[in-house]
């Protein structure tokens, strides 16, 4: 049982290899197939015989076999012939005695047991796509016989042909009996194949014969043991027997090789056919159900580093003449068919977020012999630019909501790269991002007010990733509202714009310089503690400087204003007297924007 699991794990595995390189596809064929084979039987007889051993042995069969897709009806035909052998010792044994007498003359008589199975019954079966490889499972139910299988033992020379070891054998006509049976065939040629496989089958009827002449079924004689140690032979009389036959289970396994032959039927003519104007062929008219002039073509867009696939990449075909045949976009596992393409030399181009992919080639002769593939001929193009992708999505901050329609910029000043995209009605964007460099990404639209989100090349693989994801948010901006301004920060008593404001400031240039109609204050906020006429002072100084700040970066002072509300806004309880913490009070020192609301008519 070993040496058969491993047999059969090693061409299953074959089978599945070869299978997985292929698209699977649903099965056209159906016809008759012929196998022949032999092979190795090994016997699992339970009929409580113990001085008899049942050993393996050929196995010739046939298999007839009719398939509509992956379902067939089939019938099988087995001859079987397993050898027999009396396994009683007959060394250093002696008479009963007295006196005791060494026993040195024996009769044996071992008959080999032959089967015969005829059964039918249902077939499944698995084909690769270019079918080569066929994977079947085969259960049967049908009748066999059971013939000979005699064994005897005899003494002939000192107690008086006494009987020592018996079993009678079998003689049994259209018992009923079952196979399952595992079949993996390699198709050489259009018609022949070779094949190997294992089987099971068991007799549901193992009933024994009953020996006319000593009225038993099965006998052996009892060995005892004398004074002396030695082994002897009691008289007939205690013979071990059964009269009444056993029907016990007969059952076997096997192995076996063979060779399988395809009928192939004629295929199926038409009423109306149609002369193909390129192969030159004539084909029967696709309503018909037959084969058209024309192959399926799949294509693949694939990562040349990453191996990833790419949806959402432009697909064309273009033939010898120049023009685009076919066109579409992948789908979500970066593939896209295009049906019923004529023969002639083709070119497929793919573009993904305004980069060409390596052209790839489809000839005449593929599609000439795309039959031979099940009418499939697959393709794969690459994208090889250096640059990574990022595949990003912008929302409104503090909420999932999408922005769809948003100007996304990437910009390194210092570089001079500027690229830009609009988002889809998802908020979804795709830009390149350089392998080097450090570049700003920021959304642009109409009463919003983006963040700037800074992001290196170099801190990605290109061997290792293509796409970088990357959200970024704006805040909606109704005029009246402030927006806090983050870490506008000032060292204590003093009104100078540090280095980390500049960022922050940046942004809000940048949001003027794309509203160029808004007008904006800058309004500073002190907490409670020193006199209100100091904060008051200190907090417009800050202003001031906030406002000097953009109006330097190319901002008409006209635009902006800034305005010191030193404590007379908290946003907390903690006004003049109240004991609060520096976290508390912290909450109240901040620099706020708001776009001035245009006067009322």
């Amino acid at each position: 049982m070993k040496y058969i699991k491993l047999i059969l794990l090693f061409f299953a595995s074959i089978y599945f290899t070869a299978n997985a390189q292929t698209v699977a596809t649903p099965i056209s064929e159906k016809g008759l197939q012929l196998s022949v084979r032999a092979g190795y039987d090994n016997p699992l007889f339970e009929n409580n015989v113990p001085y008899v051993k049942y050993k393996s042995g050929p196995e010739f069969g046939a298999s007839l076999d009719y398939y509509w897709r992956r379902f067939g009806l089939g019938f099988d035909f087995d001859y079987i012939n397993n050898g027999t052998k009396n396994t009683y010792p007959t060394n250093n044994i002696y008479s009963g005695g007295p006196p005791l007498t060494p026993l040195t003359s024996f009769t044996v008589q071992e008959d080999k047991i032959t089967r015969m199975f005829y059964g039918i019954g249902p077939d499944f079966r698995h084909l690769s796509q270019n079918r080569k490889f066929q994977a079947e499972l085969n259960t049967r139910i049908g009748l066999s016989s059971i013939k000979g299988g005699k064994v005897e033992l005899r003494e002939t020379s000192t107690l008086n042909n006494q009987l020592l070891n018996f079993h009678a054998g079998y003689n049994l006509s259209n018992s009923l009996a079952a196979k399952a049976q595992l079949r993996f065939t390699y198709f050489i040629s259009d018609n022949f194949g070779l094949q190997v496989g294992a089987y099971y089958i068991k007799h549901f009827d193992g009933t024994e014969l009953v020996d006319p002449v000593t009225g038993i079924s099965t006998g052996y004689s009892v060995l005892t043991a004398n004074a002396a140690g030695l082994n002897s032979v009691a008289d007939e009389d205690e013979l071990t027997s059964r009269a009444e036959p056993c029907n016990c289970d007969l059952a076997s396994v096997g192995v076996f090789a063979g060779l399988t032959y395809k009928f192939k039927l004629k295929e199926k003519v038409c009423k109306e056919c149609v002369q193909c104007n390129v192969c030159g062929k004539t084909h029967s008219l696709p309503l018909c159900g037959c084969l058209v002039c024309g192959c399926k073509v799949s294509i693949t867009a694939r990562d040349k580093y990453t191996k990833e696939i790419l949806p959402d990449t432009d697909i064309v075909l273009i033939n010898s003449t120049g023009q685009t045949i076919n066109s579409g976009k992948t789908n979500g596992f970066g593939v896209i068919v295009f049906d019923n393409v004529k023969p002639d030399n083709y070119i497929i181009k793919g573009i993904l977020n305004n980069v060409n992919l390596e052209d790839g080639i489809v000839s005449a002769n593929e599609l000439m012999n795309c039959q031979a593939n099940n009418g499939i001929i697959s393709k794969e193009i690459l994208y090889s630019d250096r640059n990574f992708i990022i595949k990003g999505r912008a929302f409104e901050c503090n909420s999932t909501t999408p922005i769809a329609g948003i100007n996304v910029t990437l910009e390194n000043k210092d570089l001079a790269v500027k690229k830009s995209t609009m988002t889809d009605s998802q908020g979804n964007f795709l830009l390149q991002l350089p392998e080097t460099g450090t570049y700003d990404l920021y959304g642009r639209l109409e009463n919003y007010f983006s963040q700037i989100e800074r992001v290196t090349g170099g801190d990605y693989n290109r061997e290792k990733n293509l796409f970088v994801k990357l959200e970024m948010c704006a805040e909606k901006v109704d005029c009246g509202k402030g927006l806090g301004l983050k870490n506008i920060l000032f060292d204590l008593d003093k009104y100078v714009i540090k280095e980390i404001a500049k960022k922050e400031l940046n942004r809000l240039v940048r949001f003027m310089l794309d509203n160029p109609s808004v007008k904006v204050e800058v309004g500073s906020h002190t907490d409670c503690r020193s006199s209100h006429k100091y904060n008051e002072v200190l907090s417009q100084n800050r202003a001031n400087a906030s406002v000097d700040y953009v109006v330097s970066q190319g901002i008409e002072r006209s635009r902006i204003t800034g305005k010191g509300y030193g404590e007379t806004v908290l946003l907390n309880e903690c006004a003049d007297g109240v004991n609060c913490t520096e976290a508390q009070h912290s909450i109240n020192r901040r620099t706020e924007m708001k776009v001035i609301c245009p006067p009322k008519n």
